[in-house]
């Protein structure tokens, strides 16, 4: 059984959640970032006003995969972080 669109913001708060707390991810977390933007982006269920966030996250998932030193890049995006799950949470039931 597929997981919903609700499950899968989910999964993307938690990651960006603990990219922010912890200030340091992996780059298999950052693909997964950008698979579930990718799938979300193209599902007619959720608010529509959510899709500018999705392509920052997608920005920065593929910023962070191609980064030298991704727990700088990290670091560097904390307050865009804390913006984006925020913006989840207010588009998001």
């Amino acid at each position: 059984m597929p997981i919903t669109h609700e499950h899968q913001l989910g999964i993307l708060k938690d990651i960006l959640n603990n990219h922010q707390e912890d200030c340091c991810g992996s780059v298999s977390e950052c693909e997964q970032l950008e698979r579930l933007v990718t799938s979300l982006k193209v599902n007619g269920n959720i608010d529509q006003n959510i899709l500018p966030i999705l392509e920052e996250i997608c920005q920065y998932s593929q910023r962070g995969i191609q980064a030298n030193n991704l727990n700088n890049h990290i670091q560097s995006s904390q307050e865009q972080l804390s913006q984006w799950v925020d913006g989840i949470n207010d588009f998001s039931g």
